[in-house]
C-alpha cells in the first residue's frame, strides 16, 4: 500500500521560540507517535529563516487521518496547549496526501536537510508535469552528490489544500541545493518549459531539527 504524509509548516515569529519547540516536542509529536499508523516524525527548521518550521510525519496511509484516535487530538479536539500555539503561528501549508513516486519507500536515515517543494499545476499541463517530474527531474537530482532521496506525493483532501502536490528531497545538507552539479541538473530545456505553469509554489529548504 503507498504510504501517506502529514506535512505542516509554520512561521512562529509571533510566538515564543522556547515554547513553540516545547509545545512541538513534548506534547504534538508525542500525541502523533503514539497513534498507530503513525511512523516517522521529524522536525525541520528553514535554513536561512530560524523562525520557520516543518514537521513531516510519515503514514502507513492516509487513511490513518480518519481514524479515532487521530480525530480524537485534532481538529475540534485540539488541545488548549495546540489552540494557542498554533492561533498565533502563520501557517504556510498544512499538507495531507498518498506517495506517488516511489510508492512504498519510507523516509530516509540520516539526512541533515530537507527541501520541501510544494505547488499546483496549470490543469492543462498536469500529465507533462508529471512526466517531467518522474522522467527527468528526480532521476537528474539523483546523481547530484549530497542528495539522498526523493519523493513524490498528491493530495487526497477533496478540499481545502492550497497545493496539490508535495516533492520532498532528503539530503546531506541544504549547502547541496547551492551546488554546481545541482544547477546543472535542474536547468534544462524541458525544466525551461515546465516552470511557467507552475502554480502556488512553496520551496524551503532546511537544515534537521536537535532540540537545544
Amino acid at each position: 500500500m503507498a504510504k501517506g504524509l502529514l506535512l505542516a509548516a509554520f512561521d512562529f515569529t509571533n510566538a515564543h521560540e522556547d515554547e513553540f519547540h516545547d509545545w512541538y516536542d513534548l506534547e504534538h509529536v508525542p500525541e502523533r507517535e503514539h497513534i498507530s499508523g503513525f511512523l516517522a516524525c521529524e522536525r525541520w527548521i528553514d535554513a536561512t529563516n530560524p523562525k520557520r518550521a516543518v514537521a513531516t510525519y510519515d503514514l502507513e496511509s492516509v487513511t490513518v487521518m480518519q481514524s479515532a484516535a487521530y480525530r480524537a487530538i485534532a481538529g475540534a479536539n485540539l488541545s488548549p496547549w495546540s489552540r494557542r500555539v498554533t492561533g498565533i503561528c502563520e501557517r504556510l501549508i498544512r499538507f495531507e496526501g498518498m506517495q506517488i513516486l516511489p510508492g512504498d519507500l519510507v523516509p530516509a536515515k540520516g539526512a541533515g536537510a530537507l527541501l520541501v517543494n510544494a505547488m499546483n499545476v496549470a490543469p492543462d499541463w498536469e500529465r507533462e508535469f508529471n512526466a517531467w517530474y518522474d522522467e527527468e527531474h528526480v532521476p537528474a537530482l539523483a546523481a547530484v552528490p549530497g542528495f539522498i532521496a526523493a519523493r513524490r506525493f498528491r493530495s487526497t483532501e477533496a478540499e481545502g489544500a492550497s497545493q496539490k502536490y508535495v516533492a520532498l528531497y532528503h539530503l546531506s545538507s541544504p549547502e547541496v541545493t547551492e551546488s554546481a552539479a545541482w544547477k546543472k541538473a535542474v536547468d534544462t530545456p524541458w525544466s525551461e518549459k515546465i516552470r511557467p505553469h507552475f502554480r502556488d509554489r512553496l520551496r524551503i529548504v532546511a537544515r534537521r531539527y536537535v532540540r537545544r
